[in-house]
């Protein structure tokens, strides 16, 4: 008897442990969801390094300031009058960097020659990556075009590029929008090279053989499926084109070839100095740390994104 009873009571308790349980549809779409965002991932990514944050800062505080010098400053750029008596002076209180050789104040000069370099070269950049990319896509994804567009690069790959911005220089002239517009023509070949090279490893990837099986035109398969892959390397190329372009625009300016003298720069500053710096350093002292400042700051940056834009690194 009393085993039986011990039996019974056992099969009612193992009832209680379980029932069924209805099907809820919006349950199971809670349970699945996932809360990942691609550009959330990034930004968390980029965060944890501290360094990058800390130049990054730096960076926009130096281009916001930029445009802050000019609202302080005693001098207005644009009514700049030379005075040959005031020639040479040395940073003080009245004139904070100084004057130049013909007595206009250098402050006004440095920070609006940094707008001008900073935005040429985000300008150069935005352009060489649109047409870098479009052509990468296109040359790396159709096959009868390769050898087309390889020769193409070849042919403005083989001339050095200070030859087509002296040819430029002589024969169209020296403005802002001549030598954007030159930098973007002459520089698309690298991001083209490096998305083509990509688009080559991913174009015949499992899910892309299915989505042209299943009919999806090409500009979507481009845009969705092989345009996310590429972009660290976009990213990191962004980076490397920013302080490049201000180092390109130094030269020329150095050499002659850059902008018009009326529109200054960093590097009509850097050559204007070239003749003084030793006697009077100052005048190559605060265009050269900008110069410096932008380049270390974004290439230290643009690796940084360009590591926290890789989907391998998320988790």
């Amino acid at each position: 008897m009393d085993e039986n009873k011990v039996v019974e009571q056992n099969v009612v308790n193992e009832d209680e442990l379980f029932h069924f349980v209805e099907y809820n549809p919006e349950a199971a779409e809670q349970i699945g969801y996932s809360n990942y965002s691609y550009w959330g991932s990034v930004f968390t990514n980029f965060l944890k390094r501290k360094s990058a944050v800390f130049m990054s800062i730096i960076f926009f505080a130096l281009v916001i300031f930029s445009f802050i010098a000019l609202a302080i400053g005693k001098y207005d750029y644009t009514q700049l009058v030379t005075d040959s008596s005031k020639a040479f002076i040395h940073p003080n209180g009245e004139y904070w960097f100084g004057t130049d050789n013909i007595g206009r104040d250098y402050w006004c000069q440095v920070w609006y020659a940094s707008q001008t370099s900073i935005k040429l070269a985000m300008l150069c950049a935005a352009g060489e990556c649109v047409l870098g990319v479009a052509i990468g896509l296109v040359w790396g994804y159709v096959r009868k075009l390769d050898r087309l567009i390889t020769e193409i690069y070849n042919i403005f790959n083989s001339v050095p590029t200070i030859i087509y911005m002296t040819l430029i220089a002589l024969m169209i002239g020296q403005s802002f929008f001549i030598m954007a517009v030159s930098i973007i023509c002459t520089h698309w070949l690298v991001m083209a090279r490096n998305v083509r090279n990509l688009v080559f490893m991913y174009r015949d990837r499992e899910y892309n053989l299915a989505s042209r099986t299943l009919g999806t035109p090409i500009g979507r398969i481009l845009t969705k499926n092989l345009l996310p892959y590429l972009l660290s390397v976009i990213i990191l190329r962004l980076a490397m084109s920013i302080p490049g372009t201000i180092g390109l625009e130094s030269t020329l300016s150095y050499l002659g070839l850059g902008l018009d003298i009326n529109t200054p720069s960093l590097g009509i500053l850097l050559r204007n100095a070239r003749s003084y710096f030793l006697d009077y350093p100052y005048l190559l002292i605060f265009p050269a740390v900008i110069v410096s400042l932008i380049t270390i700051t974004f290439y230290l940056v643009g690796n940084a994104f360009s590591d926290a834009a890789d989907p391998r690194n998320h988790v």
